[in-house]
């Protein structure tokens, strides 16, 4: 059973561009725009690069393991959505295939321990917030 609702599930299929936030050794935080998958078999958010290794976001979340993810848009006339994902983040070695053909094999995949959403399934000011064990 998985931690989204299935309208959450939708909302990221429906989407191509989210915000990764990671903070490095120092506290620094560091917000980037990513491609991503929902990833079923694992209930997690796979995001992938071009040549992902190198990066900051790649070097964060290797050194702190944590991550928060946020995809977001607006309906008119004004009916803000989204869904905004805190968790547990690894380094995997392959995938990024999966999320788009031409990218590099390594992903960035963020298991939920605290999933946020809004305007998916109910008003976009009344936000659904829960803990995920």
């Amino acid at each position: 059973m998985s931690n989204f609702t299935p309208a959450e599930i939708e909302y990221f299929k429906s989407q191509r561009l989210g915000r990764l936030a990671t903070v490095n050794a120092t506290g620094e935080p560091h917000v980037v725009p990513v491609s991503f998958r929902y990833k079923p078999e694992l209930d997690t958010i796979d995001i992938g690069g071009r040549n992902i290794v190198p990066t900051r976001k790649f070097r964060d979340v290797t050194h702190n393991g944590r991550a928060a993810f946020v995809v977001d848009d607006v309906l008119p006339p004004w009916q803000p959505r989204g869904i905004e994902v805190r968790g547990r983040a690894e380094t995997v070695a392959t995938g990024g295939q999966e999320i788009v053909p031409s990218f590099g094999p390594v992903i960035i995949r963020i298991f939920p321990t605290r999933i946020i959403a809004w305007g998916i399934e109910g008003e976009a000011y009344h936000a659904n917030s829960r803990s995920v064990d």
